[in-house]
């Protein structure tokens, strides 16, 4: 079966950045489960599957655009330490959420100066060019409920 819209794909990958450093891998445990063409992948790597079948093989490379996003300066803040309640001490690589407009965000703590706190709101990865090794362990067609959640359910999913 070949890997297209709605189908419930199983990868075993590892993720590697630029200097070769393995930043992610499954290769411990069990193979990453996921509703194909939902976005529960970065558009690279999804598009990258897509046309595959079990048991390939593929190394690719995918560019920040296709990845986790540019690198936005736009999303780096320094806030006052007070603004930061509740959190006794704070320390550089804390991952916070933080209220926007837009919603909820995740941010790290990158730098402490002071009473000040900067804030990234970028992903730990973004403008990184990604460099992923995967085996297609498995493509199955997703169920009702699975299509109606847009994601994957029992092992390897949410909801187990």
């Amino acid at each position: 079966m070949m890997i297209t819209q709605d189908q419930v794909v199983s990868i075993h990958y590892t993720l590697r950045d630029e200097a070769g450093e393995v930043i992610d891998s499954s290769a411990q445990g069990e193979p990453l489960c996921y509703l194909h063409g939902h976005g529960n992948l970065i558009p690279g790597l999804e598009r990258e599957l897509t046309g595959r079948s079990t048991g390939d093989r593929l190394e690719v490379r995918i560019a920040p655009a296709d990845g986790y996003g540019d690198y936005d300066q736009q999303l780096v803040q320094r806030v006052p330490r007070r603004a930061l309640k509740g959190i006794a001490v704070v320390q550089v690589g804390m991952r916070l959420q933080t209220q926007t407009p837009q919603g909820t965000r995740a941010v790290t703590v990158t730098r402490l100066s002071g009473d000040m706190v900067t804030l990234d709101g970028n992903h730990p990865l973004a403008g990184q060019t990604l460099f992923f090794e995967v085996e297609v362990a498995g493509v199955r067609a997703a169920t009702a409920e699975e299509l109606a959640h847009g994601h994957v359910h029992g092992p390897g999913g949410h909801h187990h």
